[in-house]
Order: structure tokens, then C-alpha cells, then sequence
């Protein structure tokens, strides 16, 4: 039998069939527009990914018997606001999550409601991504808009509705709304009332792997499949990649290096950061997890490379960066290019050279921009290291994953091992594995990563050159609190 992974993203939906043996059949990548109607805001049109699914799945299937198609899982963005009216129309464009409209409605809810409260109610203070301050943002400015409101979704429920005509949600990317009791898994009333809106216009709660429906026949003749297809919940775009890369039960970790970047550490146990520096989200294996995110991480190297030095050469850039370089470079990268999370959850940061002097390269830039990365990942880490988690080592993934001489200096600045896959396909691949358990391929979530998780390559630190990048990391400490105050006076 054949499985549909689907890995809705910001800028493309990636569409891969996956046999059960878990080998890749066919990808086929649509892309489609964003919307920045406002300095610092972004939106999209869920229309967009609708017509992109549509049209990718015969794509995908050409040339194969689509009668085989057992189940299709979906990972997706999080957080994006998805709203529909009484005849489940789309009312108004996805607000996204890397959207930073809100810094009002935020401040509302972490100092007026407060942190301690939002942290009791759904283990998580407000970011600006997240779903609830974008629905408070919606009641204030677009009342009657708001008004229409009959159902709140997320953008690969969105796609789940198109399939199924079911309304639902799973528990990871539902943890990323601030609607959600993670401890307890289900919706908290107290938080749907604070925004305005009730349980009723809420999707149903499923965990990721169980199904939600069967394709309606209508869309299956569109897509050329069974109307017997299952479609199960799916996940959030971070807990399915981590599903993809087997970071699943207890101790688990995953690097995503993508346009955001996230550290990603699996638990069988809710746990929670009592700073809330990290989110405390349920995953997508029926546990729990902690999650850093860092909302711009290779896109920094795509920004300097594009938009400053002009090239799509990112491999080309990077050959001076000889490993003697390594750990000594004088020039220092804060990547905060669309404001930041976590740790620091603060959306007025700017991302920063420091450091430069006559004898600066090229390459030095680059260096500085690919350790810097580096570098707020590790801040992360370290919050999650104060919490006497021990991560010996990490699985690491996404488009920044790449590149060799990232994994080196990744390595050595968190000074562990990490982990390369055979097959790093990211949230589409978790999404088939999940449509797998869910069709009774797997028994579970962890019996699929055991049997179809492989690692390609292994990066080990090197003791001596960790030693002169910790040095650096606490150089690198320093920079954002001495900026913090300047960086509001900037905008």
C-alpha cells in the first residue's frame, strides 16, 4: 500500500508517496504567494494551499496505481489563523505565524491576564505567532470579520476539512493556539472566553495519528484515489518532522534548521519550562515536548546571500571557511531578522553585525551569520540543560542541515554528536508514518520510527575546536542584553 505525506509550508505544500516500506516513491513541490499587506505583517491565502493540493496529488500520483493509496497525513505550519463562517467559507487571509501584528494583543495577555496565568492555563505565556493573539488582534480591528467566526482551524486542518469535510485538530499543533490545556489535552474555556470565542467554534481534538475521516468521494475523483483513503489528524510541522526523524518517546532531540529553526526534545511526561522561555507542547506520538524557536535560521543565510552579496551560490560562499577559521572569527551575527522567540521572546530584536573591522571578508560575514545561528540555538539548549535535561545527543534536519561545514560548527558549538538521516524529508515524511499507524500499518508511532528511521552520518565534536567556540558563545552572550534597550528606539 502507498501513503500520502503532505508538508504544507509557508512558502510551497511538499507532496511525497511513500510505499510501506517507507521508501520514497514521488515528490512533487507546489508553491504559492504570500501576502505582506504591512511592515512586519504576513498572510496567506488558504485557497492557495487548497489549489496546490488539488493539483499536486495526480501529479504525484502519475504513473503509479493511485488504487493503492491506503492514508494520507498532513504536517503544517502552526499557528496560522484559519477562520470560516457559517457556510465554511474562508472569511479573511490566514494571519501566519511568523505575522508580528500583535505585540499589543501579547503584551495584553502576559502582563494585563499575566504569564502565571496563561502558564497554569495552557503551560505557555503568549508569543506573537501564536493563534490567540491574532484572534483578540481580529475582535479589535476587523469586528465584523470576527463576527462571522463559525469555525477557528490551523492551516493543515484546513486542508483535513478539504478532504474529509471534517473539522478537527490534533494536540501538537492545537498546543501552539495558547487556546489549549496541554497538561490535560483539551480545550480551556477560560482562555476561549478571555478571546472572545466558544468551544463550539472550536475544531475536534485528535491525537495526530488517529483518523479523523475518509476522503469525500467528490475531492477522491479530483485526486484519482479511493474514497476509502483515511485521513488522520496530523501534526504540527515541527512534531511531524520530528516524527520523520524518529525524535519520538523519552529523550529525544531534533535540530530543524528551515526558514525558522527549532530545538526540539521528546518526553513520555508533561513537562513544562517554569519561565517559559521554551513551549511546552504535546507531541505527536501521544507524549509531550519542549520546543526552542528561533523564527529566522537558515533564512538568514539565504537573506545575506540573496539580498546582500547576490548570489544563490550558498555552497560556493563557504569554501573559504577553512576549519582553521573555525572558532576565531571576530564578527558576531545576532539573527534576529523578524524579531525573536525563544528564549528571548522579544519582537522588537534586529538581527546585527558586530565586530567589523577594515580587514572583514566576505566569508567572515557568512561565518558569522551560519555561527550565529548556531549560537541562539545553543541559548535553547542551555535553558533546556538549566532544567536537568540531559541531550547527549540530536538528530538534525531541514534545508540548513546541508550544509557539512554548518553540522561542524552546530557540533562544536552545542559540543554534541548529531545526527544525519538516510531519508530527511521533514514534516511530509512524519505525516506518511503517521497516516501509516493510523491505517494499522504500525501498531504505534514508535514502532514506525524504530522500523523506518536511519541514520546516513554522524558529526562528533572535536574537543579542542568546542573549547574555542564556548569561548565565543559567552562572548556572543553578551551582545543581545547590551542592545535590548537600543533595539525599540529603532523601529
Amino acid at each position: 500500500m502507498y501513503y500520502i505525506g503532505i508538508d504544507l509550508g509557508t512558502s510551497a505544500v511538499k507532496l511525497l508517496l511513500v510505499d510501506e516500506m517507507g521508501g520514497i516513491l514521488g515528490e512533487v513541490t507546489k508553491e504559492y504567494p504570500l501576502e505582506f499587506p504591512h511592515p512586519g505583517w504576513s498572510q496567506q491565502a488558504p485557497q492557495d494551499w487548497e489549489k496546490a493540493v488539488l493539483e499536486g496529488v495526480p501529479e504525484l500520483l502519475r504513473g503509479v496505481d493511485a488504487g493503492q493509496v491506503a492514508g494520507i497525513g498532513c504536517g503544517g505550519q502552526m499557528h496560522g489563523l484559519v477562520v470560516l463562517d457559517e457556510h465554511d467559507q474562508v472569511i479573511r487571509p490566514a494571519i501566519l505565524w511568523n505575522d508580528g501584528r500583535t505585540a499589543k494583543e501579547v503584551e495584553y495577555l502576559n502582563e494585563t491576564v499575566g504569564r502565571e496565568k496563561l502558564a497554569s492555563l495552557t503551560a505557555n505565556i503568549a508569543f506573537a505567532g501564536f493563534t490567540a493573539p491574532k484572534l483578540l488582534w481580529m475582535r479589535e480591528h476587523e469586528p465584523e470579520n470576527f463576527a462571522k467566526i463559525r469555525k477557528i482551524m490551523l492551516p493543515k486542518d484546513y486542508i483535513n476539512y478539504v478532504l474529509t469535510g471534517v473539522h478537527c485538530c490534533d494536540y501538537s499543533d492545537a498546543s501552539g493556539m495558547l487556546l489549549l490545556d496541554v497538561e490535560h489535552k483539551c480545550w480551556s474555556r477560560e482562555m476561549l472566553e478571555i478571546c472572545g470565542v466558544t468551544e463550539s467554534q472550536m475544531p475536534r481534538l485528535y491525537e495526530s495519528y488517529e483518523t479523523v475521516g475518509t476522503v469525500k468521494p467528490d475531492i477522491a475523483e479530483k485526486l484519482g484515489i479511493p474514497a476509502t483513503v483515511k485521513v488522520v489528524a496530523g501534526a504540527g510541522d515541527n512534531a511531524a518532522a520530528a516524527v520523520g526523524t524518529g525524535v519520538v518517546g523519552e529523550g529525544g532531540c531534533n535540530i530543524s534548521l528551515g526558514t525558522s529553526g527549532t530545538v526540539f526534545i521528546s518526553s513520555r511526561h508533561f513537562g513544562m519550562d517554569p519561565n517559559n522561555a521554551l513551549h511546552a507542547f504535546a507531541h505527536a506520538d501521544g507524549g509531550w515536548h519542549l520546543m526552542g524557536c528561533m523564527l529566522s535560521a537558515a533564512s538568514c543565510n539565504k537573506w545575506l546571500c540573496d539580498e546582500i552579496l547576490k548570489t544563490t551560490d550558498y555552497a560556493g560562499e563557504q569554501k573559504d571557511i577553512t576549519p582553521e577559521k573555525l572558532g576565531r572569527n571576530h564578527v558576531y551575527f545576532l539573527p534576529y531578522l523578524m524579531g525573536e522567540r525563544s528564549p528571548i521572546n522579544d519582537t522588537n530584536a534586529r538581527g546585527t553585525f558586530t565586530g567589523i573591522t577594515m580587514d572583514t571578508t566576505r566569508s567572515d560575514l557568512v561565518q558569522a551569520v551560519l555561527e550565529g545561528v548556531a549560537f541562539a540555538i545553543r541559548d535553547s539548549f542551555e535553558v533546556a540543560r538549566s532544567l536537568g535535561l540531559d541531550i547527549p545527543s540530536s538528530k538534525i534536519c531541514g534545508g540548513g542541515s546541508k550544509s557539512p561545514l554548518w553540522r561542524t560548527i552546530f557540533a562544536n558549538v552545542l559540543g554534541i554528536p548529531l545526527e544525519l538521516l538516510k531519508t530527511e524529508q521533514g514534516p511530509g515524511y512524519g505525516g506518511a508514518m503517521l497516516a501509516m499507524v493510523g491505517c494499522g500499518r504500525y501498531e504505534s508511532v514508535q514502532a514506525a520510527a524504530d522500523a523506518l528511521v536511519e541514520v546516513a552520518d554522524r558529526v562528533e565534536p572535536d574537543p579542542e575546536l568546542t573549547a574555542r567556540y564556548e569561548a565565543r558563545y559567552q562572548q556572543y552572550r553578551k551582545l543581545y542584553p547590551a542592545l535590548k534597550p537600543v533595539f525599540p528606539q529603532l523601529l
